[in-house]
C-alpha cells in the first residue's frame, strides 16, 4: 500500500484567551495581599509605571473612561497595535489613577506614631540586665546566656557549650561564674526564662510568685509529669497517693503558669484580614464603598509618554521606541484590569447586598440561601466570574450612621 500526502483544510472552533484577559482573570481572584505584592513588582519591573498622587476629584469620571474617537471616526480595534494612536486611545489612562471612583479617600496616619521595630524578648532582658548593679565581667555572660535563648524564652545551649564558648574566646569562664549569671538572667522578668524545659520554667514561676509551698502541684511537675500531660489524673493521684479531688486544685494553679514566658513579647504580629467591600448604612440605605487603603493608584509615566510622543515625531524607528510601546502596553492592560477588577467585585456586592436587604435589617434569622447563578444572573456575568469575586474578597458591615 503507498503512502501519500494530501492536503485538506478543517474548520473549528477554539476558545483563546488574550493576554488582557488572562490578566483580568488572574488578578480578580487575588486576594488584597496578592494584589500589593504583584502591584509592587509591576512597579519595580515596568518603568512606564508610576505612582500617582491624584485624588478623586481629579481622577476621570467613569463615563469618560472609553477609547477616544481618532479624526471623528471610531478606532478599528481589530488593527495591529501598531497603527493605533497610543495618545488617543489610551488617553484618559494617561493622568489617571486607575483607581474606582467608589473608593474613600483615607488620611494616612502621622509618621510618629508608627515604630519601625516593637522591643522584642532580647531588648526587654538586656535593658534590665544594664540596669542591674553587677559586674562587667557578670554583665558579658549574662549576655552570652540571653543571647542563647529561643524567643519563647528557653535556653536552648547547655551550660558546658557556654563555657566553651568562653574558651574559644579566650575569656576563660568558670562553671561557678556561669551558674551565677544564669541566676543573675532567671531573676529577671518575665518570670521562668533561662530553663532548659518546661517543668523547671513552671517551678521557677511558682517560686517567683511566692507559691512555692505548693506541694502536692510540685510533686506533680517533678514526680507524674509524663501522666500530668497525657491528662491520667487517676495515675497521678495514684503514684502521688492522694485522693482525686485533692489534684483540682493543683491543677488549676498548674493552669495558671506560662508555657511560653517569652510569648507576650514576641514581635510576630496577627495578620488582619482586611475587607474588600464597607457597607456602610447611612439613613435606610447601604452605601457600598470599595477599600483600596494601601494599594498603588498607578498612572502611565509622563516622561515616557513625552519620550514616545518625540519619536513618532522625528519618525524614528528603533528598539528603544518598540520597548517603550510594549511597556505602555502591558501598564495600560494592567490599569485596565484593576478597573475592571474593581467593577466586577462592587457589582457583585450590591446585588448581594440587594438580595439580602432583610439580613443586614434584621439579623441572621433572615439570611435567604443564595447561590452563585443568583447573582450572576443579576449582574448579567457567568458563574465562575462570581466565583472567583466571592472566593477571595472579603466584605465587612459596619454599623449604622449618618451624614
Amino acid at each position: 500500500m503507498a503512502l501519500e500526502q494530501k492536503l485538506s483544510l478543517r474548520l473549528s472552533q477554539k476558545l483563546v484567551m488574550t493576554p488582557s484577559l488572562q490578566q483580568a482573570i488572574k488578578l480578580l481572584q487575588m486576594t488584597r495581599m496578592e494584589l500589593d505584592t504583584l502591584l509592587t513588582q509591576e512597579l519595580v519591573e515596568n518603568p512606564v509605571l508610576e505612582e500617582s498622587e491624584v485624588t478623586e476629584e481629579e481622577a476621570p469620571p467613569r463615563e469618560e473612561l472609553q477609547a477616544e474617537p481618532v479624526n471623528g471616526e471610531e478606532l478599528n480595534h481589530s488593527e495591529s497595535m501598531e497603527n493605533i494612536d497610543l495618545d488617543a486611545y489610551f488617553g484618559d489612562y494617561w493622568e489617571g489613577s486607575g483607581a474606582s471612583s467608589m473608593m474613600e479617600e483615607r488620611d494616612e496616619p502621622p509618621i510618629e506614631n508608627s515604630l519601625s521595630r516593637e522591643p522584642d524578648l532580647y531588648d526587654h532582658l538586656l535593658w534590665q540586665l544594664h540596669m542591674a548593679e553587677i559586674t562587667p565581667r557578670q554583665r558579658e555572660i549574662a549576655e552570652l546566656i540571653i543571647g542563647n535563648l529561643n524567643p519563647d524564652g528557653f535556653l536552648v545551649a547547655t551550660l558546658e557549650e557556654i563555657l566553651a564558648m568562653g574558651e574559644s574566646e579566650e575569656r576563660n569562664y568558670t562553671m561557678a561564674e556561669i551558674e551565677e549569671a544564669l541566676g543573675i538572667v532567671r531573676s529577671l522578668d518575665p518570670a521562668g526564662i533561662a530553663c532548659r524545659d518546661l517543668p523547671e520554667s513552671l517551678l521557677l514561676q511558682m517560686d517567683s510568685r511566692g507559691i512555692g509551698d505548693a506541694v502536692l502541684a510540685r510533686r506533680m511537675i517533678v514526680e507524674a509529669w509524663d501522666l500530668f500531660l497525657r491528662r491520667q489524673f487517676p495515675a497521678v493521684a495514684k503514684k502521688l497517693g492522694c485522693e482525686l479531688a485533692e489534684l483540682e486544685e493543683a491543677v488549676e494553679l498548674i493552669k495558671t503558669l506560662e508555657t511560653h514566658p517569652g510569648r507576650k513579647f514576641s514581635t510576630d504580629r496577627p495578620h488582619y484580614i482586611e475587607p474588600d467591600v464597607f457597607v456602610r448604612r447611612v439613613s435606610d440605605e447601604y452605601v457600598i464603598q470599595l477599600n483600596d487603603d494601601g494599594l498603588p493608584r498607578l498612572r502611565v509615566s509622563r516622561a515616557y509618554r513625552r519620550m514616545l510622543q518625540t519619536m513618532r515625531s522625528e519618525g524614528r524607528q528603533s528598539e528603544a521606541q518598540a520597548f517603550i510601546k510594549d511597556k505602555i502596553r502591558s501598564a495600560v492592560w494592567l490599569i485596565k484590569s484593576l478597573d475592571q477588577r474593581q467593577r466586577t467585585i462592587y457589582k457583585v456586592a450590591a446585588s448581594i447586598v440587594r438580595q439580602q436587604q432583610e439580613f443586614l435589617d434584621r439579623g441572621i434569622e433572615h439570611l435567604r440561601p443564595m447561590v452563585l447563578r443568583d447573582v450572576a444572573e443579576d449582574i448579567g456575568m457567568h458563574e465562575s466570574t462570581v466565583s472567583r469575586v466571592v472566593s477571595t474578597s472579603t466584605c465587612t458591615r459596619t454599623a449604622a450612621s449618618s451624614r
